[in-house]
């Protein structure tokens, strides 16, 4: 939107061309082509910027860059069901061996949901490194205004496991209290395939390689158990965690700032992200301007035309 100043200063300039005078009429036309070819350029700048980080089926384990699809199987994909409800019923074992049900992890908070496994020799510690670290960076607090649940698509992984993996994510995270909160589920192939289809998560097991192949993200779940947002890749900003949790939770946490922030960003499905929305909001301006003060222009003109055609035939 770095265009968009410029823009407003070239409507205010054509504006005062018009009311100097329609001999200046030129002059406001030149501006207002200039003003459009800017915002055209604008905006396919900004779409092309966009596409280069728009998630597709499948991450590949080095970095955040798709895979396009063909090069993974199918069934592999991680595709978006907004407002789907999780079956709370399906029962897991925790990292203490003890069984549990969806329902008994969220206490009245949303939550933020992971999948993935324990033993994968790649993508699968990254992501959950980084969620450790990235959800340090924000005011909110792992066990106090939200939970986070860990879920392993391995049906041979066992609670042992889970509990060497959590020992390590509290020493990243390193919050007081966090282990209340903080959830490293394993379970049977029926419940872990019945909860990975609720929330759009597929998967496959490469015989060759012998590992998942799945995509990167996390899902965040309001306290009713019903699918909120995702955020895609292995690293996630700060203002997404806060945004998304603040609306995961219906604005029952966070201050008014997280709040009115929510105001100012929308979220974009296409790419698992918020994005500023007073960009879209001041292109939408900027066009409607230009539209305006064309179609003031050219009847302008068109009258002083008439005008003139009138005086003539009248000497």
């Amino acid at each position: 939107a770095s265009e968009s100043p410029w823009c407003l200063g070239a409507l205010v300039r054509a504006t005062n061309c018009v009311l100097c005078g329609f001999a200046r009429a030129k002059k406001a036309l030149l501006l207002l082509g200039l003003v459009l070819v800017a915002l055209a350029l604008g905006a396919g700048a900004a779409h092309a910027d966009e596409g280069d980080d728009r998630p597709l089926p499948g991450y590949g384990p080095s970095d955040e860059r798709p895979i396009f699809p063909g090069t993974v199987p199918d069934g592999v994909a991680f595709e978006q069901k907004l407002n789907a409800q999780v079956p709370l019923n399906l029962r897991f074992r925790d990292e203490n061996d003890h069984a549990v049900e969806l329902k008994q992890l969220f206490n009245g908070k949303p939550v933020v949901l992971s999948l993935g496994y324990y033993t994968c020799p790649m993508l699968c510690p990254l992501s959950r490194e980084e969620l450790a670290l990235s959800l340090k960076r924000i005011q909110f607090s792992v066990g106090q205004e939200f939970n986070v649940v860990n879920v392993s698509i391995d049906p041979k992984e066992v609670p042992a496991t889970a509990a060497a993996t959590k020992v390590h994510l509290m020493q990243q995270y390193g919050r007081a209290g966090a282990e209340n909160g903080w959830h490293l589920l394993t379970g049977a192939e029926a419940e872990i395939k019945q909860l990975a289809d609720a929330v759009g998560f597929g998967y496959s097991y490469d015989n060759e390689h012998q590992q998942y192949i799945h995509g990167a993200g996390i899902i965040m779940l309001t306290p009713q158990g019903k699918v909120s947002r995702y955020l895609y890749g292995t690293s996630y900003a700060a203002n997404d965690l806060r945004l998304g949790l603040t609306e995961a939770s219906n604005n029952t946490i966070g201050s008014p700032v997280e709040q009115l922030l929510l105001l100012c960003f929308h979220y974009d499905p296409t790419t698992g992200k918020y994005t500023p929305l007073i960009e879209n909001i001041l292109r939408g301006f900027t066009l409607s301007a230009a539209t305006v003060l064309i179609g003031f222009v050219a009847f302008n003109l068109q009258r002083e035309k008439k005008r003139k055609f009138t005086a003539e035939n009248a000497e």
